[in-house]
């Protein structure tokens, strides 16, 4: 496809897609990345899990006291 093939109208929505994707590029340097199919499977077990922990647990495991 050629960029004078397309209309004014899909020439702004292309123009707005490569807009759209370098901004979520700069804000989100993984933008566009892939999880890991186990990565993907602890986290569905972890949400799945009726085990909470607190803020404070947390802070207190990862030494942010």
């Amino acid at each position: 496809m050629k960029v004078a093939d397309l209309s004014t109208d899909e020439l702004k929505e292309l123009i707005g897609k490569i807009i759209e994707d370098k901004f979520r590029e700069l804000i989100d340097p993984d933008f566009g990345l892939e999880l890991r199919e186990d990565f993907v499977q602890a986290l569905e077990t972890s949400i799945a899990s009726k085990e909470r922990i607190t803020f404070d647990a947390v802070k207190k495991r990862l030494g942010l006291n």
